[in-house]
Protein backbone atom coordinates (compact mmCIF):
# COMPACT_ATOMS: atom_id res chain seq x y z
CA UNK A 1 0.00 0.00 0.00
CA UNK A 2 1.28 3.63 -1.25
CA UNK A 3 -0.13 6.40 1.18
CA UNK A 4 -0.10 10.14 -0.37
CA UNK A 5 -0.42 13.53 1.82
CA UNK A 6 -3.40 15.44 1.34
CA UNK A 7 -2.14 18.08 3.81
CA UNK A 8 -3.92 19.58 7.08
CA UNK A 9 -7.28 18.95 6.86
CA UNK A 10 -10.16 16.67 9.04
CA UNK A 11 -11.82 15.02 6.34
CA UNK A 12 -11.94 11.40 8.07
CA UNK A 13 -12.89 12.42 11.48
CA UNK A 14 -16.27 10.54 10.77
CA UNK A 15 -18.86 12.37 12.83
CA UNK A 16 -22.51 11.65 13.86
CA UNK A 17 -24.76 14.51 13.35
CA UNK A 18 -26.78 15.95 16.02
CA UNK A 19 -29.28 18.79 15.86
CA UNK A 20 -29.02 20.66 19.35
CA UNK A 21 -32.10 21.72 21.22
CA UNK A 22 -32.22 24.32 23.66
CA UNK A 23 -34.86 27.48 25.01
CA UNK A 24 -33.91 30.55 24.81
CA UNK A 25 -34.70 33.09 27.82
CA UNK A 26 -37.86 33.65 26.61
CA UNK A 27 -38.80 30.24 26.52
CA UNK A 28 -38.55 29.94 22.18
CA UNK A 29 -37.26 26.29 20.76
CA UNK A 30 -33.81 26.68 19.06
CA UNK A 31 -32.10 24.17 17.31
CA UNK A 32 -28.64 24.02 15.50
CA UNK A 33 -27.14 21.33 13.41
CA UNK A 34 -23.59 19.90 15.20
CA UNK A 35 -21.46 17.15 14.53
CA UNK A 36 -18.77 18.08 16.60
CA UNK A 37 -20.51 14.98 19.42
CA UNK A 38 -18.70 12.46 21.25
CA UNK A 39 -18.69 10.89 24.44
CA UNK A 40 -16.56 10.29 27.72
CA UNK A 41 -17.16 9.30 31.03
CA UNK A 42 -16.90 11.27 34.54
CA UNK A 43 -16.28 9.58 37.85
CA UNK A 44 -19.64 7.68 37.63
CA UNK A 45 -21.85 8.72 34.29
CA UNK A 46 -21.60 9.49 30.71
CA UNK A 47 -21.29 12.73 29.73
CA UNK A 48 -21.88 13.73 25.53
CA UNK A 49 -19.01 16.17 24.54
CA UNK A 50 -20.31 18.32 22.51
CA UNK A 51 -17.95 21.46 20.55
CA UNK A 52 -19.96 24.51 19.00
CA UNK A 53 -18.58 27.52 17.48
CA UNK A 54 -20.04 31.08 16.10
CA UNK A 55 -22.63 33.04 17.74
CA UNK A 56 -25.60 30.40 17.41
CA UNK A 57 -28.31 31.36 19.64
CA UNK A 58 -28.57 27.66 20.34
CA UNK A 59 -25.38 28.05 21.76
CA UNK A 60 -25.88 31.26 24.01
CA UNK A 61 -29.26 29.35 25.56
CA UNK A 62 -26.39 26.21 26.15
CA UNK A 63 -24.43 28.57 28.19
CA UNK A 64 -27.93 30.49 30.16
CA UNK A 65 -29.65 27.49 30.34
CA UNK A 66 -27.38 24.60 31.29
CA UNK A 67 -29.96 22.10 29.46
CA UNK A 68 -29.88 21.02 26.05
CA UNK A 69 -31.23 17.67 23.69
CA UNK A 70 -28.76 15.98 21.63
CA UNK A 71 -31.38 14.43 18.75
CA UNK A 72 -29.75 12.19 16.15
CA UNK A 73 -30.08 12.96 12.91
CA UNK A 74 -31.87 10.29 10.45
CA UNK A 75 -31.58 9.94 6.58
CA UNK A 76 -35.26 11.46 6.55
CA UNK A 77 -34.12 14.07 8.97
CA UNK A 78 -31.47 15.57 6.02
CA UNK A 79 -33.55 18.40 4.74
CA UNK A 80 -34.63 19.57 8.47
CA UNK A 81 -30.42 19.27 8.69
CA UNK A 82 -29.37 21.13 6.43
CA UNK A 83 -32.05 23.89 6.47
CA UNK A 84 -31.84 24.49 10.58
CA UNK A 85 -27.55 24.84 9.15
CA UNK A 86 -28.56 27.30 6.71
CA UNK A 87 -30.67 29.72 8.15
CA UNK A 88 -30.60 32.08 11.13
CA UNK A 89 -32.83 31.85 14.26
CA UNK A 90 -31.59 35.40 15.49
CA UNK A 91 -33.90 37.85 13.99
CA UNK A 92 -37.06 35.19 12.68
CA UNK A 93 -38.13 32.08 13.52
CA UNK A 94 -37.23 28.55 11.95
CA UNK A 95 -40.48 27.64 10.05
CA UNK A 96 -39.90 26.98 6.44
CA UNK A 97 -40.01 23.48 6.86
CA UNK A 98 -42.52 21.77 9.08
CA UNK A 99 -41.47 20.10 12.44
CA UNK A 100 -42.25 19.19 15.46
CA UNK A 101 -41.20 18.94 19.21
CA UNK A 102 -41.83 18.05 22.46
CA UNK A 103 -40.27 19.38 26.09
CA UNK A 104 -37.53 17.04 27.24
CA UNK A 105 -38.79 14.23 29.91
CA UNK A 106 -35.29 15.12 32.44
CA UNK A 107 -34.33 18.81 31.78
CA UNK A 108 -36.20 21.85 30.44
CA UNK A 109 -35.03 21.89 26.85
CA UNK A 110 -36.82 20.92 22.95
CA UNK A 111 -36.69 17.16 21.56
CA UNK A 112 -37.37 16.55 18.24
CA UNK A 113 -40.29 14.29 17.37
CA UNK A 114 -38.41 13.40 14.81
CA UNK A 115 -35.62 11.80 16.14
CA UNK A 116 -35.40 8.12 16.65
CA UNK A 117 -32.71 8.79 19.51
CA UNK A 118 -31.97 11.53 21.73
CA UNK A 119 -29.85 13.04 24.80
CA UNK A 120 -31.31 14.74 27.01
CA UNK A 121 -28.28 16.49 29.05
CA UNK A 122 -27.40 19.07 31.85
CA UNK A 123 -23.92 21.11 31.17
CA UNK A 124 -21.63 20.66 33.62
CA UNK A 125 -18.31 22.32 32.57
CA UNK A 126 -17.68 24.20 29.58
CA UNK A 127 -13.93 24.96 28.24
CA UNK A 128 -13.34 28.04 25.39
CA UNK A 129 -10.80 27.70 22.83
CA UNK A 130 -11.07 30.51 20.88
CA UNK A 131 -14.88 31.13 19.25
CA UNK A 132 -15.38 27.34 19.82
CA UNK A 133 -17.05 26.22 23.66
CA UNK A 134 -17.41 22.80 24.24
CA UNK A 135 -19.93 21.70 27.13
CA UNK A 136 -19.39 18.45 29.06
CA UNK A 137 -23.02 17.73 29.37
CA UNK A 138 -24.11 15.10 32.16
CA UNK A 139 -26.35 12.57 30.09
CA UNK A 140 -29.56 12.63 32.34
CA UNK A 141 -32.16 10.54 29.90
CA UNK A 142 -31.71 8.82 26.28
CA UNK A 143 -35.09 8.77 24.74
CA UNK A 144 -34.84 5.78 21.73
CA UNK A 145 -37.86 4.97 19.12
CA UNK A 146 -39.88 2.01 20.51
CA UNK A 147 -39.15 0.53 17.05
CA UNK A 148 -35.17 0.43 16.92
CA UNK A 149 -34.29 -3.52 17.18
CA UNK A 150 -32.14 -5.41 19.38
CA UNK A 151 -29.27 -6.89 18.55
CA UNK A 152 -27.12 -8.78 21.11
CA UNK A 153 -28.51 -6.28 23.94
CA UNK A 154 -27.84 -3.24 21.72
CA UNK A 155 -29.55 -1.34 19.59
CA UNK A 156 -29.15 -1.87 15.71
CA UNK A 157 -27.37 1.02 14.83
CA UNK A 158 -28.35 0.45 10.85
CA UNK A 159 -31.96 0.54 11.56
CA UNK A 160 -31.63 4.25 13.24
CA UNK A 161 -30.11 5.20 9.65
CA UNK A 162 -27.74 7.69 10.78
CA UNK A 163 -26.15 10.32 8.91
CA UNK A 164 -22.55 10.64 9.81
CA UNK A 165 -20.33 13.55 8.65
CA UNK A 166 -16.87 13.96 7.44
CA UNK A 167 -16.91 17.16 4.68
CA UNK A 168 -19.96 15.29 3.35
CA UNK A 169 -22.94 13.49 4.37
CA UNK A 170 -22.97 9.69 4.40
CA UNK A 171 -24.98 6.41 6.06
CA UNK A 172 -24.63 3.32 7.86
CA UNK A 173 -25.01 0.69 6.02
CA UNK A 174 -24.89 -2.19 7.94
CA UNK A 175 -24.14 -4.21 11.27
CA UNK A 176 -20.67 -6.16 10.61
CA UNK A 177 -19.74 -8.06 13.98
CA UNK A 178 -19.30 -6.92 17.62
CA UNK A 179 -15.59 -6.95 19.20
CA UNK A 180 -13.87 -9.94 19.17
CA UNK A 181 -15.54 -11.60 15.89
CA UNK A 182 -12.63 -10.83 13.85
CA UNK A 183 -9.94 -11.92 15.74
CA UNK A 184 -7.85 -14.78 14.83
Amino acid sequence: MKRKSIGDQHSMVVQPAFIIGTYNENGVANFAPITWVSITWDTDHYMLVISMNGTKQTKKSAEHTRALTANLVSTDMLPLMDYLGSSSGGSAPKDKIPYTYSKGNAVSAPTLDASKWVYECEVSRIVETGDTHTYFCRIKDVQVDETVPMLENRYDLAALDVVVYSGNYYSIGKHLGKIGDFAQ
